[in-house]
């Protein structure tokens, strides 16, 4: 899928993935890939941006944790995040509602006939 079509929507998905549970970047990046079935293929210096962006509008929070050796941020949704996340939702189903009631119309449109 061409990374334009991402474009707008990139708040909604890393919010959603980071719904269940706090995520670092590269499982961010695989939950993404995982749940759209490899569709969608998001960059590292595409979602670290997004994920700095979205902290600072408190929409998530971060903690370094570490494995092992390395540290990792590990970013988690916020209450503030959760509402942003729900209206998204309800934005993306109003308007995949509308885009496929034109691309799909359920019954023929009678040009011209009154009601």
């Amino acid at each position: 899928m061409r990374q334009d079509a991402v474009r707008g929507h990139l708040d909604g998905l890393l919010l959603a993935v980071l719904e269940p549970a706090p995520l670092h970047g590269y499982a961010i990046i695989t939950a993404v890939q995982q749940r759209s079935g490899g569709a969608l293929e998001l960059r590292t210096g595409t979602i670290y941006p997004a994920l700095n962006r979205l902290e600072r509008l408190g929409l998530l929070r971060s903690t370094w944790e570490s494995e092992g050796q390395r540290k990792r941020r590990c970013y988690a949704l916020t209450e503030a995040g959760a509402r942003f996340l729900a209206d998204e939702r309800t934005a993306w189903q109003d308007f995949t509602a509308a885009i496929g009631s034109v691309l799909n119309p359920v019954a023929p449109h009678p040009h011209g006939q009154g009601a």
